[in-house]
């Protein structure tokens, strides 16, 4: 049997010592450990026949440590505490390796989420969190964030992904039974209204208005997600307004289709923001987002690709 490089007892049996002596009970030691009182016991005698000393004065009522288990027990302490703080700074490092990516539901399911996909396909050894949040307010905790708004009212190094259009869109059974003409026809048509405040989303009056109609609208159902008012639209339950860059695997694929070629340019942009405390990695994959949402790599139906930015791609590399 070869020779262990340290001249140490079980470390099973230390830390059965360790936690019977921090809690002077071999019963409470047993139930920190998940283990029996009886493994405990044995753990601890066995540790003192191959140091020959006695750790523990055994009462009826529990147990005391000895002046040599005392001794044992800071040692062992002292030890474990170099030991813990050592793994977490690992861990700590571990967390900093990792890219936090934040945005809204919407744009995590229908943009975000497929493009990560592709992205891990190609970088499998660059991790990624992504903290999906409908809250309004700065994003915090993150090294990059996507936003809908006004990127000239940021501050920082902020990226456009792509400058929109937004269309009305239904359902195939829906386009049969509800055809739209025209503009003015959505007075008609039933409407899924998206209730979201402080989100900047465009409502049905304004992009009517936009279009040159400025009358009353049908009703319809009224929803504060827009994940939630997508699937609405393909449950036949009304018109939806659809944001191109979001919409495009499901114009593709036919799931939803355009009630009518009249169609409005977003008047805010989808824009990536990168944090200060962004890291080599999380600046390579801000750079691949944007070279994805600009090329297309995955299908985006109606989004007129945004100006390239300084960052080049090929300056970055996902092992820095």
């Amino acid at each position: 049997m070869p020779n262990r490089p340290y001249d140490l007892p079980p470390v099973s049996a230390l830390l059965s010592f360790e936690a019977a002596a921090r809690h002077e009970s071999f019963k409470t030691a047993a139930q920190e450990l998940n283990v029996t009182p009886a493994a405990v016991s044995h753990q601890v005698k066995a540790l003192e026949n191959d140091l020959r000393q006695t750790l523990f004065h055994r009462h009826h009522r529990g147990v005391e440590l000895t002046p040599t288990g005392a001794y044992l027990l800071v040692s062992l302490q002292r030890g474990l505490e170099g030991i813990s703080d050592a793994i977490s700074q690992l861990r700590s490092q571990a967390s900093r390796a990792m890219i936090t990516i934040q945005a809204t539901t919407a744009v995590s399911a229908l943009w975000l989420t497929p493009k990560l996909a592709q992205f891990w396909r190609a970088h499998g050894h660059v991790s990624v969190a992504q903290n999906v949040s409908d809250t309004t307010g700065p994003a915090r905790h993150c090294d990059l964030s996507i936003h809908y708004g006004e990127i000239s009212r940021e501050s920082g190094d902020c990226r456009i992904l792509f400058q929109d259009r937004i269309m009305a869109l239904g359902s195939r059974q829906f386009a049969q039974k509800h055809p739209v003409h025209h503009v003015s026809d959505f007075a008609r048509t039933p409407l899924i209204h998206l209730d979201a405040e402080d989100t900047g989303w465009t409502d049905w009056a304004t992009w009517c208005a936009a279009l040159g109609y400025n009358g009353p609208l049908a009703s319809g159902f009224r929803v504060n997600n827009y994940v939630i008012a997508l699937q609405a639209a393909q449950d036949d339950m009304g018109a939806v307004l659809g944001w191109g860059g979001l919409v495009g695997q499901l114009l593709e694929t036919g799931v939803l289709v355009k009630l009518t070629k009249d169609e409005i340019a977003s008047p805010l942009d989808f824009y990536i923001k990168v944090h200060p405390q962004a890291s080599p990695r999380a600046l390579f994959l801000c750079d691949w987002l944007l070279n994805a949402a600009q090329t297309g790599e995955i299908p985006a139906f109606g989004v007129h690709p945004a100006p390239k930015k300084t960052s080049d791609l090929g300056k970055l590399k996902p092992d820095d």
